[in-house]
């Protein structure tokens, strides 16, 4: 199953993420996907950056966004996104 999930970037206590799509099991630094777009949480207001239709087609291919990234979808990008929703397991 592919997820959409944050892959830390930077230097030593100063991240920046990269949202990717990659397999759920894998280690959260390994090989991916796709990249889907980078968010900034060090500079005032976090810099988000994401390619919304590229979301859109792996959330319709059944990719599922980790927490984290739910969280940032539902800030930065518009509320049709209905598929981001919290899915119950």
């Amino acid at each position: 199953m592919l997820s959409i999930r944050l892959r830390r970037m930077g230097s030593t206590k100063k991240p920046f993420f990269r949202v990717v799509v990659q397999e759920a099991r894998s280690a959260r630094d390994s090989s991916f996907v796709e990249n889907l777009g980078t968010y900034n949480p060090r500079t005032k207001p976090a810099k988000v950056e994401l390619e919304k239709a590229r979301i859109e087609h792996w959330l319709s291919k059944g990719a599922r966004p980790s927490d984290s990234v739910r969280t940032l979808l539902a800030k930065h990008l518009s509320k049709d996104l209905g598929a981001v929703a919290p899915v119950a397991e």
